[in-house]
């Protein structure tokens, strides 16, 4: 089990010793920044591990601290991944794994996200990132939907509230688009999508979203993330019961044909 907010281990190791190195070469943060073309918060971030080093970061860093090699090796072992910290472990799990099942409240899910309709979302975030991270954000999140359409396709499944397909997040244009997308990916024979009907009085999934794996070897897990916090589970009974809850969910939701009915009236 993992529960944390913290950032990847590869990323912090990278920036404390970037930070040891900087501080034997007598620099400041503001100083190494400016050798090296890069901004003194820039320079803080990837010494506090909250963002990779890129654009030239690792190289020209080795030289003004004199590292002499040893900061390009370790940052030989970053991802580069703009992805949220706590997310990182879920990514990493999703990319190999046989099934994947989400259960979703407030927006589509990341994996069916347009890149405008991911922009607003990442836009939104608190406190304000720049616009390179942003960016950055939005590229990854469009990578992970290779999920969808690798060879050895997954099963795929999602219970999605219809007042999250029906909040026009980046306006008019930006939800047609995304609206008609996610019809084109319920098209597809391994996903299957249905609507949760905002008419039912109750249903087993008003304590919030969640998003289930199974890995190739039949290993189950199961996330759940909440204002910047997560646990990812792989242990019983959590995991049990969240797959038991989200059975209930499917048999509690709209068919798959009646919710495209649904979204079908949202795109019109």
């Amino acid at each position: 089990m993992h529960l944390g907010n913290g950032t990847s281990g590869n990323a912090v190791m990278f920036g404390r010793l970037l930070r040891h190195f900087r501080e034997r070469a007598g620099l400041t943060q503001e100083a190494l920044g400016l050798r090296i073309g890069f901004s003194k918060s820039q320079v803080a971030m990837v010494e506090r591990g909250n963002r990779p080093p890129r654009g030239g970061f690792v190289e020209r860093a080795d030289d003004a601290v004199g590292a002499q090699g040893a900061l390009v090796a370790a940052g030989g072992d970053i991802t580069g991944s703009y992805l949220a910290d706590w997310f990182e472990e879920l990514a990493k799990l999703e990319r190999t794994a046989a099934a994947r099942h989400a259960y979703e409240t407030h927006v589509v899910p990341g994996l069916l996200q347009t890149e405008a309709y991911a922009r607003t979302v990442l836009q939104a975030c608190y406190p304000p990132e720049g616009d390179d991270v942003i960016e950055g954000r939005v590229a990854d999140r469009l990578a992970r939907q290779s999920l969808i359409t690798r060879e050895d396709v997954p099963e795929l499944s999602f219970v999605i509230e219809l007042s999250a397909l029906a909040r026009p997040i980046g306006g008019r244009a930006a939800h047609r688009e995304q609206i008609a997308h996610i019809l084109d990916v319920a098209s597809m024979r391994h996903v299957t999508l249905q609507v949760m009907s905002p008419h039912r009085e109750t249903h087993g999934g008003l304590s919030g979203p969640f998003v289930l794996l199974e890995t190739k070897e039949r290993r189950r897990l199961a996330y759940l993330e909440v204002q910047s916090h997560s646990l990812l589970a792989d242990e019983d009974p959590i995991v049990a019961i969240l797959f038991g809850k989200y059975g209930t969910l499917r048999a509690q939701a709209l068919s798959p044909e009646e919710s495209q009915l649904e979204i079908e009236k949202l795109a019109r």
